[in-house]
């Protein structure tokens, strides 16, 4: 029957810059080939100097590159690591008053340094993953995530898979490494002062020595592929704002039909033409143009009393 062992040790000292994780780390726990170690990213930062002095609201606007989402004081961006979280993954928990810790620089590069330091020092194959905490959307509650990798399959393809009944997997990537993340924080705990565990179980998901894989990055959806990008009430003021720049995060063009449904929902009659325009009068100009800003449209307005035209908008 397979087993899953989660093992996370007391016994870690406070962290501080310029420590070496590996050295901190090995002699808490025995390690075999084909273990996974888990560590947060907060002591990998800490060690990595990424510990800064300053108001948190600055550091978070700093640290974004697009807002995502804004209820009160409570900011959903997406980060220039390209996750998207509450406060750009700013932490200001265990650390000095008037502290905040950030994000490693490059956490999948931190999870490459530490998985050869422990090579090095146990000869022991084994994968890193570097966590963090997270929401989830249609959720209550935070679990931790995969923020950073290293000589772990990231997402596990059961493409062409089928179940005993012959039927064809939907889900064909399950999320791996942020599954991993989540089993080792409920041994590590939130307040138990365990920022390390190690998951033994899933050899199968470690890599060979010397192929780091692809990283964490990975599993980060590009913009405008995921279907929230922006909350609602952003997507609102976005569209009718009718930037141009920020017209990504909605996606890439929608399909006539789909412009043209849209449309018919609002109460404008539109006419579909051969050559992928969609033309509608211009009583309602306005309107058109925020549902053509929503789905990737572009609108050409002709004198008054003519249509309007819409078309696809290009790079």
């Amino acid at each position: 029957m397979p087993t899953l062992t989660v093992t996370a040790p007391d016994g870690m000292p406070e962290v501080r810059e310029g420590d070496d994780l590996a050295e901190l780390l090995v002699p808490l726990v025995e390690l075999a080939d084909g273990d996974i170690v888990v560590v947060t990213s907060k002591v990998v930062s800490k060690a990595e100097g990424r510990v800064v002095d300053g108001d948190r609201e600055d550091w978070i606007t700093a640290e974004t590159v697009r807002l995502v989402a804004r209820r009160g004081p409570t900011r959903i961006v997406r980060n220039r690591l390209g996750l998207t979280m509450a406060a750009a993954g700013v932490d200001a928990s265990n650390v000095a008053r008037g502290a905040v810790v950030l994000l490693p620089e490059d956490p999948d590069a931190s999870a490459a340094r530490l998985r050869e330091a422990i090579a090095d020092r146990t000869g022991r194959n084994v994968g890193v993953i570097v966590t963090d905490t997270a929401g989830r959307a249609w959720r209550e509650g935070q679990t931790d995530i995969a923020v950073g990798a290293a000589g772990v399959t990231v997402l596990e393809s059961f493409v062409g898979r089928v179940d005993e009944h012959g039927n064809e997997l939907a889900v064909t990537a399950p999320a791996v490494a942020d599954e991993v993340a989540a089993v080792a924080e409920l041994a590590q705990g939130k307040l138990g002062g365990r920022p390390l565990a190690v998951v033994r179980g899933r050899a199968d998901l470690v890599l060979p020595p010397g192929d780091h894989g692809t990283g964490a990055r990975a599993l980060i959806r590009e913009e405008g592929a995921d279907l929230f990008g922006y909350g609602a009430r952003e997507a609102v003021v976005r569209a009718v704002g009718g930037v141009p720049a920020d017209v990504l995060p909605f996606g890439a063009p929608a399909s006539a039909a789909e412009v043209t449904e849209a449309l018919r929902r609002v109460g404008i009659d539109p006419v579909l033409v051969d050559d992928g325009e969609v033309t509608c009068g211009d009583h309602r100009a306005e309107a058109v143009r925020i549902l053509a800003m929503a789905h990737g449209w572009e609108v050409g307005i002709g004198e008054p009393g003519t249509d309007l035209r819409l078309r696809p908008r290009t790079p």
